[in-house]
């Protein structure tokens, strides 16, 4: 019917002469005739009610034109058809206006039958159109496989680059690649084309709300694509990110897992370890370590730092290269302050184990080369009273020499002390001059790393640090 409704107007004489207004208005801008025509006016009223008969719901509106007025009468199913008969009759050149004067009867029977007829030519449509859909739908299904089965080719991608995590990142960017184009396509060859501009604006507003959703997660993954590519540590480093000490364990899309060395398990998000300080000890194995130790004021310190070089030197696992070192770091009251530094194999040596071990023996060797390692020295004041009876008192009774008596309690008290470790330490040296690394530590480790072989792990050996 609608075709015939087009037909109708197109042979109205000047039918598209003037433009069309709203509903009840003349046209604004079109001059009004002095000398109105009866016959004219029974032309347009004929034009009006021959284009309403043509079009279903509006064949019982009656039409009536005097003097260029255009009054509607009548009944039609809904407001909708009402307001397509007004802007019909505004369409026609030489109406002055259009007066509404139709009664909208909101019978179900009509609406009903003209929404079927609706829906029977959208369907009617649909059907022809199905040929058309079932080849979109195939084209769109063989480009998605062709993408999917070329984001699977993981050997391609690999040799393209060497991080798994880049490989799997780029393979499932040519498999979207590949579903948004097939979906173009399709949408293209039903001639669906403002959908795909639908689409793409929805998709860049989701898009957006979701990054904001998402932030942290989004900052994470950048992060993790960042480090896997750097690779600033491997699996089994010692180091301490953000002041967080621990072995590395695993790099995943999210988290970077340490060990503790405490043997827990710590999770650090990779936002933070991107942007954080980071200390690499396995990266270069040699490390240096450094104690104090104070001699009397009246020894000489540079003897002193001979003594406790030779002491380091002697250690099993003390490097001969770099040289162990000693220096004087200040004077005090009672006191000279040594500092002293040495190198170890960190991945031989367990660090705080050598430093220990190195203090215990530098200090054996002051003390047994006759070098003090004196206290804090404490000066009192006495009011002159209490100074003269204690002069007076001393007079009185006279004491053998404190000075002398005191040096003898002290070196006494040192061979008691060197007898008592003697006897703890006997049998049990081995295990005290022990330095190596904790094995339960690394064997822990280890378990953690085995468990990330499901593909996990971004840390790659074959890809060169930074």
């Amino acid at each position: 019917m609608s075709g015939s409704v087009d037909a109708a107007e197109q042979s109205a004489p000047g039918a598209n002469a003037a433009p069309a207004t709203n509903p009840g208005e003349g046209p604004e801008n079109s001059q009004i005739e002095t000398t109105p025509s009866p016959q004219k006016d029974e032309e347009i009223r004929q034009r009006i009610s021959g284009i309403f008969s043509e079009i279903d719901g509006l064949g019982a509106v009656e039409v009536s034109v005097i003097q260029g007025v255009v009054t509607l009468a009548g009944e039609t199913a809904n407001d909708r058809k009402a307001q397509q008969a007004v802007g019909l009759a505004n369409r026609l050149t030489d109406v002055v206006t259009v007066s509404d004067h139709i009664e909208r009867t909101l019978d179900v029977q009509d609406n009903v039958t003209t929404a079927y007829q609706g829906l029977r030519a959208r369907g009617q449509s649909l059907l022809r159109a199905l040929p058309l859909l079932l080849v979109g739908f195939v084209i769109f299904g063989l480009v998605a496989w062709f993408g999917a089965w070329l984001s699977n080719r993981k050997r391609l991608w690999q040799r393209l680059t060497p991080n798994s995590f880049v490989a799997e990142l780029l393979a499932q960017t040519i498999k979207v690649v590949f579903i948004v184009l097939g979906l173009i396509m399709a949408l293209s060859l039903i001639g669906a084309e403002t959908v795909i501009g639908t689409l793409l604006g929805g998709a860049g507003v989701i898009g957006i709300a979701i990054g904001f959703a998402v932030k942290d997660t989004i900052e994470n993954y950048i992060a993790s694509l960042m480090l896997s590519i750097r690779q600033p540590f491997q699996a089994r480093d010692h180091v301490v990110i953000n002041d967080r000490e621990g072995i590395v364990v695993r790099l995943t899309s999210r988290a970077t897992i340490l060990m503790t060395l405490e043997g827990n398990q710590l999770r650090i998000p990779n936002a933070d370890v991107f942007k954080g300080i980071i200390l690499n000890y396995t990266q270069n194995p040699e490390r240096r370590f450094a104690f104090e130790l104070g001699v009397d004021a009246n020894d000489d310190p540079l003897a002193a730092i001979k003594v406790a070089i030779d002491a380091l030197q002697a250690l099993g696992f003390v490097l001969s290269e770099p040289k162990a070192v000693g220096v004087i770091k200040n004077v005090g009251d009672s006191n000279i302050v040594l500092e002293f530094f040495g190198w170890v194999d960190q991945s031989t040596t367990d660090f705080g184990k050598a430093r220990s071990i190195a203090i215990r023996e530098t200090k054996h060797a002051l003390e047994h080369h006759g070098f003090s390692l004196p206290e804090p020295i404490y000066r009192l004041s006495f009011t002159p009273a209490l100074e003269r009876a204690l002069i007076q008192r001393q007079f009185a009774h006279p004491q053998p020499n404190d000075t002398q008596s005191g040096k003898t309690a002290t070196t006494n008290e040192k061979r008691d002390a060197i007898a008592r470790a003697q006897q703890v330490l006997e049998g049990e040296r081995d295990g005290v001059f022990d330095a190596r690394p904790d094995e339960k530590l690394m064997k822990k480790v280890e378990q953690e790393i085995a468990q990330s072989s499901d593909g996990t792990d971004l840390l790659s050996k074959h890809s060169p640090r930074e």
